[in-house]
């Protein structure tokens, strides 16, 4: 190639290189440019969202709440959450409205709502700052149904500003409700020791009746005179002792005889006094017994001096300077230096021989009747053919005679309409219908009793059991705060009373050592599990309740073999358990496990 042609090739290849350096650079600068349009327009647009961009949903993470699952006491679902607003987040002139909302069963319960600020609203709200953020705690509370047993727990967040208002995605902070204080029993149907009260009767098979007569005698003698032993006292003495003869269910159980000689005079003297006096009026007798053609056995024997008989007399008397001659028997046991005293009390010794002395004179005759009542036959016939022929006492534990409700019913309502003036009559007929479980029914029989006789500790004990299964838990207490001194399990009521309300310290005082279901499941609830576990071995007359606590405490100590074992017995005694423990989070680690399916399908 020659240097002309190269030359111009070279010239060509700069021309063509110009030109596209050009246009390269042209490209690049167009690019630039619009490349920081961008950056600004973006600039721009950032510091424009500093105060207006919408807030975002939030991360779950930012909550905690607590507990987690919830769990129901005193009837309420308390929750105490704690969230975080994050760093540049909050918008200056936003107003969020965050409200707990727990979901069950298709269902929504809204808590209280809480609100929040921005730096540049004003109000009187907590303000969030936008660079650092901020923490907060929300408390709520919502009344308990059983449905929540299987529900969520979501914080709901509206957003407001001058230009829009707008909600973010919920945000869930809970899974459930833990329901085990639901469990407290609050009817005690059957439940012997801890059930309503019955008033007892007074009845006794055998009856002892007896008859007594006094024979007196003259100052230091000891002959009979006919106007002793003909007195109205001995007459119908005699007679007693016929009747019981001739009685089929009669028999006399003890006759006897005592002579006495007054305190006054000689020891020996008053010795022979009485031991003739009580001769004289054993012979009476045999051979008044002889007359009506009856054998008694009769115990004699006699007193020298009858100090204490004297002593009686005295403090029953108006004699002057009473509290003085007392006095004096208690000062000496000399039954002679009781005498010197007594004499030198002038005044009131004339009044003492002429009022106590003589009475004193004495032999005393005490005869003791076995009655035997009606036999359990016939009482209980009575009771149905002619109750007007059965005192209260036998109508009273005709009652007892028979295990049938609605017979025990009958008869009570007989007590009442013969001895309305009797409190056992309504008392007894309101547990009989407590235990058939119509607890209003029993509520209204319990309060007539209670007309009748307002202070009686065990029937305002079995109101206050009425009151309690009728979850009339203020009432209940009024009435348990009269029942003290009953005989009814008033520690085991007050505390379920206090477990209801939430109150599981008075709960602890108030059930003491009490053994039952009820004891047991605060033993659960304040986490004393190895107590609970003794409580319910102890309980006397275990049930589905007691059964399925014992698998709760399995599940909350990690024993799979105790769950398996308190579930299968549970369901077994009462099926309604399974639909219970299917969904009760207690067991929500077993929820999967092939055996507490198979148990509870």
């Amino acid at each position: 190639m020659s240097y002309r042609k190269v030359k111009q090739f070279s010239l060509e290849i700069c021309i063509f290189v110009s030109l596209i350096s050009k246009k390269l650079f042209k490209s690049i600068y167009n690019k630039t440019q619009n490349f920081m349009k961008k950056q600004l327009i973006f600039a721009v647009t950032l510091i424009f969202a500093l105060g207006n961009k919408d807030l975002t949903a939030l991360d779950p993470s930012l909550f905690t709440c607590t507990p987690n699952p919830l769990e129901v006491k005193g009837g309420k679902v308390d929750a105490t959450i704690t969230g975080t607003f994050p760093v540049k987040y909050f918008a200056k002139n936003a107003t969020v409205i965050v409200t707990p909302v727990l979901t069950f069963n298709g269902k929504e319960v809204k808590g209280t709502a809480s609100t929040f600020q921005g730096e540049k609203v004003i109000g009187n709200n907590q303000t969030i700052s936008y660079k650092a953020g901020g923490s907060y705690t929300i408390k709520t509370t919502f009344d308990y149904v059983p449905e929540m047993l299987k529900s969520e727990l979501y914080l709901d967040f509206s957003v407001s500003t001058k230009k829009k208002t707008y909600t973010l995605q919920r945000v869930k902070v809970a899974d459930g409700v833990i329901s085990t204080s639901q469990l407290v029993a609050k009817n005690f149907a059957g439940a012997e020791a801890n059930g309503p009260v019955i008033l007892n009767d007074k009845f006794q098979r055998v009856i002892q009746e007896l008859q007594e007569a006094d024979i007196k005698f003259l100052i230091q003698q000891s002959n009979l005179r006919t106007s002793e032993t003909k007195s109205e006292d001995i007459v119908a003495l005699t007679k007693k002792v016929k009747e019981a003869k001739d009685a089929e269910n009669k028999e006399v159980a003890g006759f006897e005889i005592s002579g006495y000689a007054s305190p006054d005079g000689a020891l020996e003297l008053n010795t022979n006094l009485a031991e003739k006096r009580q001769k004289v009026t054993s012979d009476f007798i045999n051979k008044q017994l002889k007359k009506i053609k009856t054998s008694v056995t009769i115990d004699s024997k006699f007193t020298a001096e009858d100090w204490d008989g004297f002593q009686k007399l005295m403090e029953n008397s108006n004699i002057q300077d009473k509290q003085l001659i007392l006095r004096v028997l208690s000062m000496y046991s000399d039954p002679e230096q009781r005498e010197r005293e007594i004499k030198n009390i002038s005044v009131a010794f004339k009044s003492i021989a002429d009022e106590i002395l003589p009475q004193l004179r004495r032999s005393r005759l005490k005869l003791t009747v076995d009655v035997t009542g009606k036999s359990d036959d016939e009482i209980a016939k009575l009771a149905k053919e002619d109750a007007s022929k059965l005192n209260v006492e036998e109508l009273l534990y005709a009652a007892t005679l028979t295990n049938n409700a609605s017979e025990k019913a009958t008869i009570y309502q007989k007590v009442i309409d013969s001895y309305a003036s009797d409190v056992r009559g309504y008392n007894n007929l309101g547990v009989v219908q407590y235990n058939q479980g119509k607890v209003d029914a029993a509520a209204a029989s319990f309060a007539k009793a209670l007309s009748i006789e307002p202070s009686n500790a065990n029937t305002n004990y079995n109101a206050g059991l009425a009151a309690l299964a009728k979850n009339d838990y203020a009432k209940a207490e009024e009435f348990f705060g009269k029942a003290a001194g009953t005989s009814g399990s008033l520690s085991n009521a007050l505390g379920s009373l206090y477990i209801i309300k939430g109150d599981y310290a008075k709960a602890k005082t108030a059930f003491g050592s009490t053994v039952s279901n009820n004891a047991a499941l605060l033993q659960v609830l304040d986490g004393n599990y190895s107590g609970a576990r003794n409580t319910l071995d102890a309980v006397a007359q275990p049930d589905a309740l007691t059964s399925y606590l014992g698998a709760v405490v399995g599940a909350r100590t990690n024993n799979r073999d105790a769950v398996y074992a308190g579930l299968r017995k549970a369901v077994s005694a009462d099926a309604a358990l399974k639909t219970r423990a299917v969904s009760d989070l207690e067991f929500s680690k077993f929820f999967t496990d092939e055996t507490f399916l198979s148990i509870v399908k």
